[in-house]
């Protein structure tokens, strides 16, 4: 590595280090790489043509402009450091740099990230990272309470860790975390989102967010989702809204699906538990409104976690549309179009891939059944482009600056230039259209009518076409 290599060649050692070397012993590709050195900020920055410094920790961000992958576009470089006490459970009191690798080591979080590498072979484990990482162990480094009265952000991410790895928490590392708990209430909101994103973009969200609530810590990121726990539905769901919840955000976790879409499949169904109403008549539960309610509810708490302003608004909407009406054979085109509007054209794939983790966080086995297939192909029908003569590169107002009288020629004119237009696209220039509407306008009323009454049927028939191709890519009649 260049940064470690340069660093040598400064007369200084050089580790790479925590969840990069672990990463590298699981065969996975690290999300980052951190190197830690007895070099000081200041000596860093000497070795280092593009470089910045702008914490209170030493760490030091060494910039390579020319690397290809972007886990090696910023390489933070620490010096090994001691530090004192943990006074807020967020940061040291003090930092003391060190000249020795073990003192960088000890501090660190969990065995499988107090690993370190020189680039020559030598692979520095004090603690037992690789036999945990063998074993499939997570365990924190040292006296496990003591570690997370440090930092007790590490709660969370143990959890998220674990999860990502599919290890097992160790079971004095589990109880000190249940401990310490409440020092959750220390951490900024901003530090508790970016765990909170990470676990939900991780591959088992569904597993981490039960473990959190077991050990009592999800009430400090997200207390609204436990109202769900005990919550029962009515007949079309097997779940109560707790499970239903956590086994939509598990379906999008599954396919891969963007974070957007997780976030909704966690929270569509948060406004249940206040809208939740027995109805006599039917003998069962009932959730009207439950997705307004919801939406109202998701605002306030993605807001509360400081996301931005565009996950929240995106969230909102999703949350709060995605009771659509589906039936596509009771459904109109106009109504399709206004989901459409309420959400956003940007949205709306998004809103079917929701209304998806909804429907199996139900319980039921199908993910994409008929009607909901056919709905697709009218949401696709109602976004394409329609085919008129607003897609010529020439319109009426023109056609009236060439002396052409307001009336029914320019309709005429306007369609039988759309039906050459249909036959060769590249006509649709302004200079071809104006030249063969002055053409046209020499024509007699009958003649022109004629060739626009082509051009009508002309685009019908081109219209019938582009729909019966998009039912075909959704596999309906």
């Amino acid at each position: 590595m260049r940064v470690a290599l340069g660093l040598n060649k400064g007369g200084f050692e050089a580790w790479v280090v925590g969840g990069c070397v672990r990463d590298l012993l699981l065969e996975h590709k690290p999300s980052d790489w951190d190197v830690t050195t007895n070099a000081t900020p200041e000596q860093i920055q000497a070795l280092f043509e593009n470089t910045f410094y702008t914490n209170e920790f030493g760490t030091v961000g060494v910039v390579n402009d020319d690397a290809e992958d972007d886990t090696l576009k910023v390489i933070e470089v620490t010096p090994y450091r001691l530090e004192g006490k943990y006074s807020d459970a967020r940061r040291p009191d003090s930092v003391i740099f060190s000249q020795k690798i073990e003192d960088d080591l000890k501090r660190r979080d969990f065995t499988i990230n107090a690993l370190a590498y020189d680039g020559k072979g030598q692979l520095l484990d004090l603690y037992d990272g690789i036999k945990d990482i063998s074993a499939g162990i997570l365990r924190a480094v040292g006296e496990p309470k003591t570690r997370f009265e440090e930092d007790a952000l590490r709660i969370l991410r143990a959890v998220r860790i674990a999860a990502q790895l599919g290890f097992a928490i160790e079971p004095a590392t589990l109880a000190a975390m249940a401990e310490c708990a409440g020092q959750l209430e220390k951490i900024s909101k901003e530090r508790i989102r970016d765990e909170f994103v990470r676990i939900v973009n991780s591959p088992n969200p569904k597993e981490t967010l039960v473990l959190s609530h077991k050990i009592g810590i999800l009430k400090y990121v997200l207390p609204e989702l436990e109202e769900g726990i005990g919550i029962d539905q009515n007949q079309a769901h097997k779940y109560d809204v707790w499970e239903h919840n956590l086994r939509s955000l598990q379906h999008a976790a599954d396919k891969g699906w963007l974070f957007d879409v997780r976030l909704a499949a966690l929270l569509h169904d948060i406004g249940k538990p206040k809208a939740r109403r027995w109805s006599e008549e039917k003998k069962d539960w009932t959730f009207h409104g439950h997705e307004v309610v919801g939406a109202r509810m998701t605002k306030k708490i993605l807001e509360s976690l400081k996301f931005s302003r565009e996950t929240v608004e995106k969230t909102v909407k999703l949350v709060r549309w995605h009771m659509f009406f589906s039936d596509p054979e009771k459904v109109t085109l106009s109504a399709v179009r206004r989901i459409i509007v309420n959400v956003g054209k940007e949205n709306v794939g998004q809103l079917i891939e929701l209304r998806i983790c909804d429907r199996i966080g139900t319980g039921r086995p199908k993910e994409q059944p008929f009607r909901l297939r056919k709905y697709q192909a009218m949401i696709d029908e109602a976004m394409r482009d329609p085919i008129s003569v607003g897609m010529l590169k020439l319109d009426g107002h023109r056609l009236i600056e060439m002396d052409t009288k307001p009336g029914p020629r320019i309709g005429w004119t306007l369609h039988a230039l759309l039906e050459e237009v249909l036959d060769d696209p590249k006509k649709n220039t302004a200079e071809y259209l104006e030249g063969r509407a002055g053409e046209l306008l020499k024509l007699s009323d009958a003649e022109l009518e004629a060739l626009g009454a082509g051009g009508r049927e002309r685009k019908d028939a081109a219209e019938q076409e582009e729909i019966k191709d998009i039912h075909k890519k959704h596999f309906v009649d």
